[in-house]
């Protein structure tokens, strides 16, 4: 190692590089293009790791990094030497440089859920107090799952002695909620997940924290879309299933359709000599409620859920929303832990301290252990559902935490990917720019997935903003800016906003069922393409004879097979099927009289504005072009 100053040498080796002639510039830049010298750079196999800086990318590849650079800018995306790569981003430059991509063997590593992410970077940190493990049993939590309106909320309702199904719009529950049931001395957990396929990502983070899964079929309507959805939610998170037939009650409800509907998707239920159990249930006359609860309670058992009640609290957020008397407002389930009063918190991107806790009916809390919902009060903004809480030792800890956290996110952020690629690549796109105001967290999120599927090859959707709470004028101030639509769910408009927006004429659709929502939108977004311009046939007329050519046009004799021929029409000719020309009907003829038009079964005499090799057979197709709206 070097200690002495640096010399001149070195000094003049820099500076001469800075000073690099022209011509290596011109090197480097054909060496991006698969030239050396101008001969073409020998084709290589180039080993791949699945994450490679733009730097060592370059050295592989033994180019100027600015070729790299240069290529992705062709393609649409700036990037700088430190930046990431990920594996598809950075085959796609090394085939367009003519090399072979080989991908490098790695050792094989578990994939970290985020909420492991968090709880190792608080270890790293020691912002969280160490203890002892000691388990103990807690109560199990059950996510109930399946196709909207089939009687998930309505099972709860009846379960809870409580009515939340009326309180929702338009019959469906559009936000996850957790409440808690007593049987028989024991305690569950239910988490409530919406059925609406808008949803997906809520039902896949409400199968995340749960410990079985109960699938709520109907009777009389059977296995649907998001039934097999959620099948495949409670797969994906590696929990057992217990399917509870709902609606028994009703005439039309066939128990054995839907269990032969649920052996086609792998589910063969006890009856059948399979595993999964399958509970008869009526929400509406209560019937097999108790066996539901029962058999619950045995699946959980053998399951043997345990945690740590001693250890600082660590949970996951069900929901958040804003309240205006209260401020920021979150639905916590405590997984491990137990969460107080008072207890200092990192949740998703905020901290705080806990001022407050309050249980699934509202009731104040001190403490909320293990399976235990609870919502907090006292976090500096909303943490966004699905985000890890855990409990550190003090504010000043909260920080680091914190700090670590957003570090850590920034470099994930900077790796690029094929589809980010795509998408800045993309022109000629219409865009529809819209602004997503809602109650809740989780149905914003909702919303802007929803939204940004509708997305095609010709229009796609941009949500420039979305938040919770109600629409507001800064809100109309940026639609004004951005010339967007603002959506407003579940939420309304201050009087401020409605006379800015009404001024400056922009536009707020208030919705509060979400399938409503995406169907306009949906046509809104297609009130953006350019109506397509098709043609269509008026008269079909087979060719019999050809009479002559006079001032410029072709005289046939036909015969009207389909329509009506008209004179002066579009008119293309066809010969085995293919088209030889378009042009007008210039002159009509029934023997020697001219006419205006010649209907079907009729002979005729054509002439057409274009002289051509016409022969007998030929087919004339007249037609007008109507213009048709993209729906």
């Amino acid at each position: 190692m070097r200690t002495g100053p640096r010399s001149g040498g070195a000094r003049t080796r820099r500076r001469s590089s800075r000073r690099a002639p022209s011509n290596q510039q011109d090197r480097n830049a054909t060496a991006s293009h698969g030239l050396v010298d101008g001969r073409t750079a020998p084709s290589r196999k180039i080993k791949l790791p699945p994450d490679i800086t733009v730097a060592q990318l370059a050295e592989r590849l033994e180019v100027s990094p600015t070729a790299i650079i240069k290529e992705l800018f062709t393609r649409g995306t700036a990037v700088t030497i430190n930046q990431t790569l990920d594996y598809a981003t950075a085959t796609l430059v090394v085939e367009a440089l003519g090399h072979t991509v080989v991908k490098e063997e790695t050792k094989p590593a578990a994939t970290k859920q985020k909420e492991d992410v968090v709880l190792e970077v608080a270890k790293q940190t020691g912002t969280t107090a160490r203890r002892r493990r000691r388990f103990e049993k807690r109560s199990p939590v059950i996510t109930v799952m399946g196709h909207v309106d089939h009687g998930k909320t309505s099972l709860l309702d009846a379960l809870r002695e409580t009515n939340v199904a009326e309180g929702e719009s338009g019959g469906i529950t559009q936000r996850i909620g957790a409440y808690q049931v007593t049987h028989n001395g024991a305690t569950v957990t239910f988490i409530d997940t919406p059925g609406h396929e808008a949803f997906t990502a809520m039902r896949a983070r409400g199968a995340k924290v749960t410990d079985l899964a109960v699938i709520v079929v109907a009777a009389d309507d059977g296995v649907m879309p998001q039934t097999i959805e959620a099948i495949n939610h409670a797969r994906a998170a590696k929990v057992p299933l217990l399917v509870a037939l709902n609606k028994i009650d009703l005439p039309s409800a066939n128990p054995d359709r839907v269990k032969q509907q649920l052996t086609e998707h792998d589910i063969l239920v006890e009856e059948y000599g399979g595993e999964t159990v399958l509970v008869e249930v009526s929400a509406e006359t209560k019937e097999g409620l108790d066996d539901l609860l029962e058999m619950i309670s045995l699946l959980s058992e053998l399951e043997g859920v345990r945690a740590d009640p001693r250890i600082p609290a660590r949970g996951v957020v069900i929901e958040s929303n804003m309240d205006k008397s209260r401020g920021p407002v979150a639905t916590v389930l405590v997984q491990e832990g137990t969460l107080r009063v008072g207890d200092t918190v990192v949740c998703g991107k905020t901290s705080g301290r806990v001022r407050a806790l309050f249980s699934d009916i509202g009731a104040p809390m001190a403490e909320a252990g293990p399976s235990v919902p609870a919502e907090i009060l006292g976090l500096g903004a909303l943490p966004a559902p699905g985000e890890t809480l855990i409990v550190v030792v003090d504010e000043k800890a909260a920080k680091v935490l914190l700090q670590e956290l957003t570090e850590r996110e920034r470099e994930e952020t900077e790796r690029m990917s094929l589809d980010t690629l795509s998408a800045t690549a993309g022109e000629g796109v219409e865009e529809l720019d819209v602004i997503v105001k809602a109650d809740i967290r989780g149905s914003v999120e909702a919303i802007q997935q929803a939204l940004e599927q509708l997305s095609t090859d010709e229009t796609r959707v941009r949500v420039i903003y979305s938040g919770v709470g109600p629409v507001s004028e800064s809100d109309v101030q940026l639609a004004i800016a951005g010339n967007a639509l603002i959506t407003a769910f579940n939420v309304r408009s201050d009087a401020a906003a409605r006379s800015l927006a009404e001024t400056e004429n922009v536009e707020i659709r208030n919705y509060d069922v979400i399938y409503t929502l995406i169907d306009e939108m949906q046509k809104a977004l297609l009130g953006l393409l350019d109506p397509e311009f098709i043609e269509v046939m008026d008269a079909q007329a087979e060719v019999r004879a050809v009479f002559n050519q006079v001032r410029g046009q072709s005289v046939l004799g036909a015969i009207v097979r389909d329509g009506t021929m008209r004179r002066g029409a579009q008119v293309r000719v066809l010969r085995n099927k293919k088209q030889l020309l378009k042009t007008t009907v210039t002159s009509l003829r029934r023997f020697k009289d001219a006419v205006r038009e010649v209907t079907s079964g009729y002979e005729c005499g054509i002439g057409v504005g274009e002289i051509y090799d016409a022969r007998e057979g030929d087919i004339l197709e007249t037609f007008h072009i109507e213009e048709k709206p993209r729906f």
